[in-house]
């Protein structure tokens, strides 16, 4: 936290404190004005009760609205800054350890601790302080033995209660944020996966596994509401018992019908900001998990590191080259068990990652401005793996990947992805406009530069018919396999890099629209740095350099008529592509 937001803090708690004593004042100086009014003295004895009585009354509205402000304003701007760090944590390439579920439930659900914790626990316990001092004050100056009693129910109420509904929370408020979050994974799997359940047969198993994850919470929940009710009974029990012995020490200590009177509603009123401590000791528990949990993220450790001081981004036409690069990737124990949302390799789903052989085995690869080289190989060869390496998203273990003579792990993440980049596994599509979703990669460009990118994609006649303006679904729910795909490749067009990286853009395409679609890309990509992978070999021909990855390594390299005449993995899948297409 800030000074700025330190110094708005400060003038919350002052604000909610004098807002309290206002209350406290009122309640004292109303019950000595009611009580000698009755004994009917000069109404100048009674002046300074009445304009204090008005000014405590305008007062605690005034304070209290100063208080709401100030401290929502503080709370919000706690909750906006934590969910901005988090943000940018997972912003670097990291290990993944979180379900895009989970990560949302974090992001959302956890991150509003850091409002309730300003909101209901901070600044009402400070306020409770104060006016509770206060009250004590007030025995203190009309009878002593009073005051003890009262300091013994508020520390009764305010601290032994808090402590005990927070130690009571702590057994089972740690398990209901995991909880919510595997609800939400449950949900999200029906959600973005009922099609594939529903053809699989499995939609009947997946609604059984969210419903118990829904009634695990439930259960969870019903326990916190428990607690809560016992707490908030306790608070009154205690007060009624407080406010009651002080009347009856006042009244055996004769204290008069106007001490009485001020004693035993300063007692009562002084537990209004004091009964919430409870609700705040049983959500502190809770609140401490949150937070826990969003330290988990923010402390994970990225897959990259980033130089203390990057060199200066590489200038002008461009030459990547990859010498003897070593990629492995992290053990699978570093992922939550059965976890939908992190169970697909770098290859793809299904794609093991055991810590085991390297994904990467020794790959050397030179791209000169202006030279295309396609990658092709079995499904778990290394081909994505080699692009997340050029694009920085992976460590290697050994081997190096240089632009223009610069190791690349001398550059910051951003400058690196800024060179290379292009169209990726998984493109993600927001719930926006067709237009916005394409100006990610261009936010200057203009419509021409737009259409140009869309016909590049084949995607101009679904554009016409569709219209600029038309809101996607959220991750491309609205859009078939092949259009995402096709907007991604437009996006990575758009954004015109000088080393293009394309990964696997016929993907998810019928065959006559894939060959259509590769032939006008390997039209457009002439004469530009291109790193192409892919599993169709149609118009490889034109390219200058055809790489053949087997197990991380490279089985064969050359041109198409080099490859085609040699036996081998191309081989073969050229002979296979021929007869398919017959």
């Amino acid at each position: 936290m800030n000074r700025r937001m330190g110094t708005r803090l400060v003038w919350a708690v002052l604000a909610g404190s004098a807002a309290d004593l206002a209350g406290l004042g009122l309640i004292a100086a109303a019950a000595w004005l009611i009580t000698r009014a009755a004994e009917q003295p000069p109404l100048a004895a009674l002046s300074v009760a009445i304009v204090a009585t008005r000014a405590f009354a305008t007062g605690k509205g005034v304070f209290r609205y100063a208080e709401r402000l100030t401290g929502h304003d503080v709370a919000l701007r706690a909750q906006a800054g934590t969910r901005e760090r988090l943000y940018q944590a997972l912003i670097p390439p990291q290990r993944p350890r979180h379900g895009g579920a989970d990560l949302l439930s974090r992001m959302v659900d956890d991150t509003e601790a850091v409002q309730d914790l300003l909101v209901r626990c901070m600044l009402p316990a400070a306020a409770a302080a104060m006016a509770g001092l206060a009250a004590v004050v007030i025995g203190l100056t009309i009878l002593p033995v009073a005051a003890l009693v009262l300091v013994a129910g508020l520390v009764l109420a305010g601290v032994a209660l808090p402590v005990g509904t927070a130690a009571a929370a702590r057994r089972w408020s740690a398990r209901i944020a995991p909880a919510r979050a595997a609800l939400a994974g449950r949900v999200a799997d029906l959600v973005h996966g009922a099609a594939d359940l529903a053809a699989y047969g499995a939609d009947d198993a997946a609604l059984d596994r969210a419903l118990a994850a829904d009634e695990s919470l439930a259960a969870l929940e019903r326990r916190q509401a428990r607690v809560h009710a016992a707490a908030l009974a306790g608070g009154i029990l205690v007060q009624g018992l407080t406010v009651a012995a002080v009347v009856l020490l006042a009244q055996g200590a004769g204290a008069g019908s106007v001490g009485t009177a001020v004693l035993a509603l300063t007692s009562l009123v002084a537990f209004e900001p004091v009964l919430p401590l409870a609700a705040a000791g049983e959500r502190m528990a809770g609140i401490t998990a949150a937070l826990r949990r969003l330290r988990e993220v923010g402390s994970a450790a990225p897959a990259v590191g980033e130089p203390a001081e990057p060199a200066p981004r590489p200038r002008g036409p461009l030459t990547v080259e990859i010498d003897d690069l070593v990629v492995r990737h992290a053990a699978r124990e570093a992922f939550p068990a059965g976890d939908p949302a992190t169970s697909a390799g770098p290859e793809g789903p299904g794609e093991p990652v055991d810590g085991g052989r390297p994904a990467l085995d020794g790959v050397s690869l030179r791209l000169t401005p202006g030279r295309r080289v396609a990658v092709v190989g079995p499904s778990g060869a290394g081909k994505s793996t080699l692009l997340a390496a050029l694009m920085r998203l992976v460590e290697p273990e050994s081997g190096t990947v240089t632009v223009n003579g610069t190791d690349i792990r001398e550059l910051s993440g951003d400058d690196v992805r800024t060179l290379m980049t292009g169209l990726t596994q998984d493109p993600y599509i927001f719930r926006a406009a067709l237009r916005d979703n394409l100006r990610l990669a261009g936010p200057e460009a203009n419509d021409e530069e737009l259409w140009r990118a869309v016909r590049d994609a084949r995607l101009d006649t679904w554009v016409e018919r569709t219209g600029w303006d038309t809101e996607l679904g959220e991750d491309g729910r609205t859009v078939s396999g092949g259009q995402l795909q096709r907007l991604a490749l437009a996006r990575a067009l758009l954004y015109d890099p000088p080393v293009l990286l394309l990964d696997e853009p016929a993907e998810a395409l019928d065959e006559e629209t894939a060959d259509r679609l590769m032939a006008d890309l390997l039209d457009v990509t002439r004469d530009r740095t291109t790193l192409l992978v892919t599993h169709r070999l149609k118009g490889l021909e034109t390219v200058d350099e055809i790489v053949v990855l087997d197990e991380g390594r490279v089985a064969q390299r050359g041109r198409h008529e080099e490859l085609v005449s040699a036996p081998g993995y191309y081989r073969d899948l050229w002979e296979s592509e021929v007869l398919t297409r017959r």
